[in-house]
């Protein structure tokens, strides 16, 4: 069956280009999809844009919109495990992580459902009886959602959901690498019921399939998530028409640990920070910031526990983390790694390909803890975006702020201590979006998600994830017009 789908209809590739995709965790074949170029993203757009301006979706009741997610969360639940199982022969991820992700999903769907009609407007008291001034909310237009490879169906979740809660149409472009969860969404659309033209899928590399997204002047919105470049360049091609645009780029984030720290706790964490998905998470705890006092038994113990963790495929059972994505971005990892090294850092465990059975066919790249680092090495200030965890000592707050504080980024970040007062202050001087604060990585529907700095403009989830998809507008009437003689 064809995989673009443009104004209601399953389609091939204009040109008929298809692409291979491959399990990074071994290879294997796991299908071929068509991959659109330029001109089937304009049909895309054109198909969008009619579906805005004539179709019903806009006008369509919030409630009305919000049962239609709720609907998909339901059909998300009911093809959780082929969901989960697409979701991994894709990335490589173990099977068990995609279950999870799977459960965000419908959740995802189910808060945006709900949140459809929590916020109509509001009336602005003007003092004047004769006039009523309303403040209302209005979808934005055609939205552009751009989504990476790393958690494909989860991060279109958080665009597509709200987009579609707030009465957008939307033409959707995943990651070239991670197709098949996006394709079995817009199946699950069309199911729970969305009118033709509202929601349009096309495959394929950002050059290609995604080039016109950015600049087109029928687009109104661009929504990426991905790496810094791309970024820059989506939001320097949006400047043109003067887009809304909404940009996730990732971060460097760190992980503050003071000597004070429950000791199992931050160990534990530290680790679940940067080795999660081998390291390909956006708000990855990849820098680790330790008081000096506390510095040797924990990087030891890092280390001991790092050097054990089992590398494996998605149906491992064994397995406790997998693959990098690809070929290209292993090596990318492994650059950064020989830079450090050069630098002066210094290599604690990893750093060299495994091999043996089940590995050798796959992207695999071992737990690697780099020591002794500075905050002017590129691995400490650049994104690896891999299983590479660089190590800083500081003495005391001011320096623990100074060095967390000391990048481009601003996603996220934690701090450890069993002084809360001192937590507290500490996570009030981060420049960051989100700060765990004796915890790492969790997040919930209810609460927005977004950077400082270079990580990105926009938020995403909770309320004002809602309102990246809306324009607010006053309205100001007076009920009791007369001439005002200004010129008389």
């Amino acid at each position: 069956m064809p995989d673009l789908y443009i104004d209601g209809s399953w389609r091939g590739a204009l040109d008929e280009r298809t692409r291979e995709i491959r399990c990074p965790a071994d290879g294997s074949r796991v299908g071929v999809v068509d991959e659109a170029g330029g001109k089937d993203t304009v049909e895309a757009i054109a198909a969008a844009r009619r579906a805005f301006d004539e179709g019903p979706w806009p006008t369509t009741p919030a409630a009305d919109r919000g049962d239609l997610l709720l609907r998909v969360a339901d059909l998300l639940v009911r093809d959780k495990d082929a969901l989960a199982r697409a979701e991994s022969l894709d990335t490589g991820k173990r099977l068990v992580e995609s279950e999870y992700d799977i459960d965000d999903i419908a959740n995802c769907f189910r808060y945006f459902g709900r949140q459809a009609t929590a916020e109509a407007g509001r009336v602005v008291e003007t003092g004047t009886p004769s006039v009523d001034s309303r403040v209302v909310y209005e979808p934005v237009g055609v939205c552009a959602l751009i989504t990476p490879w790393n958690y494909p169906l989860l991060q279109t979740a958080w665009k597509v959901a709200p987009a579609l809660a707030a009465g957008n149409t939307f033409v959707l472009k995943p990651s070239e690498l991670t197709p098949h969860t996006a394709i079995r969404l817009m199946r699950l659309l069309e199911e729970a019921g969305v009118p033709p033209g509202v929601a349009n899928l096309v495959l394929g590399a950002g050059p290609e399939a995604g080039a016109p997204l950015a600049d087109h002047p029928d687009v109104d919105l661009v929504s990426f998530t991905g790496g810094l470049a791309t970024g820059r360049a989506l939001m320097a091609a949006a400047a043109g028409t003067v887009k809304k645009v909404a940009l996730e780029l990732g971060g460097k984030n760190p992980n503050i640990v003071f000597a004070d720290a429950d000791f199992e706790t931050a160990v534990d964490m530290a680790l679940t920070a940067v080795f999660l998905h081998s390291g390909q998470v956006c708000s990855a705890g990849a820098r680790l910031l330790v008081e000096d006092g506390l510095h040797d038994r924990l990087v030891d113990e890092i280390v001991r526990r790092a050097s054990r963790i089992r590398l494996g495929g998605p149906f491992d059972e064994r397995a406790q983390t997998g693959p990098l994505i690809s070929a290209a971005h292993r090596e990318k990892v492994e650059a950064y790694v020989a830079r450090g090294l050069a630098e002066g850092a210094v290599l604690r465990c990893g750093g060299e390909r495994p091999t043996g059975p089940g590995l050798d066919d796959g992207f695999y790249y071992p737990p690697t803890v780099l020591d002794e680092c500075s905050d002017d090495m590129s691995v400490v200030r650049e994104e690896s975006f891999g299983p590479v965890l660089t190590v800083e000592r500081f003495s005391g707050e001011a320096e623990a702020v100074r060095l967390a504080n000391d990048t481009i980024y601003g996603l996220a970040g934690a701090v450890f201590s069993t002084d809360e007062a001192k937590a507290q202050r500490v996570a009030a001087r981060l420049r960051i979006g989100t700060v765990w604060i004796n915890d790492f990585h969790p997040y919930v529907p209810q609460a927005e998600w977004g950077g400082y700095k270079q990580s990105g403009s926009g938020r995403e989830l909770g309320p004002s994830g809602l309102a990246e998809y809306r324009e607010t507008k006053h309205i100001w009437r007076n009920t009791d017009p007369s001439p005002q003689g200004w010129f008389d």
